[in-house]
């Protein structure tokens, strides 16, 4: 029987007012779905959907077939709201605004 090596990694998920990051050991040939599964986020979030939403480690996304590494922290993100550049846009509109309306 071979010795399969045991990793030290976190799963971590969080909303806008707070986050849930779990320690856990799972073995080497792990895939991020089932360290996901073994964590029991799903359980605390039962709005977690790995069907739509994506995945990554340290900010860069990864498939749920990956292989974890050891210290990986596999993270859950959250479907955007908006996306980056109509947040931009946004945020610019504002502040031509408020200017505007400073200079009266």
């Amino acid at each position: 029987m071979a010795n399969l090596e045991l990793l030290v990694i976190e799963v971590a998920y969080a909303l806008p007012d707070s986050q849930k990051v779990i320690l856990l050991t799972v073995v080497s040939g792990a895939t991020i779905a089932e360290a996901i599964q073994l964590s029991g986020i799903l359980t605390i979030f039962p709005e977690i959907d790995l069907a739509k939403q994506r995945v990554g480690v340290f900010g860069k996304l990864k498939k749920l077939t990956d292989l974890v590494e050891a210290g990986d922290r596999i993270e859950i993100y959250r479907p955007l709201v908006i996306e980056p550049k109509e947040a931009r846009r946004l945020r610019v509109m504002q502040k031509k605004n408020a200017g505007s309306r400073n200079s009266r």
